[in-house]
């Protein structure tokens, strides 16, 4: 187990958490009280995402967690360069349509 100290609070890693999980795709969706984030990975073939972990938190700590990502990102971007997100390319027509004379 490695521990670590962030912002003065000790933080204990297990090895097997440690290793994390891959994930391309995140789904989230929310309460009035809660926030749930499920991180899964979308494999090429595959038609079924598989979440690797779901993570609760409160509407405060989202809001709190976004922020946090907002300001690593913008630190990031400043070491590294720009993250480019690329425009999703139109699905292709496959074939006639049902219903059409």
């Amino acid at each position: 187990m490695a521990e670590m100290k962030q912002f003065g609070i000790d933080v204990a890693l297990d090895e097997s958490v440690a290793q994390g999980h891959y994930s391309n795709l995140a789904i989230i969706s929310h309460t009035a009280t809660e926030f749930i984030i499920d991180f899964a990975t979308l494999l090429p073939g595959v038609a079924k995402a598989h979440v690797k972990s779901r993570i609760i938190l409160t509407p405060e700590h989202a809001k709190r967690l976004l922020r946090s990502l907002q300001d690593n990102i913008v630190r990031y971007e400043s070491n590294v360069g720009k993250i480019e997100i690329p425009t999703p390319s139109p699905i292709p027509d496959t074939g006639s349509k049902m219903g059409q004379a």
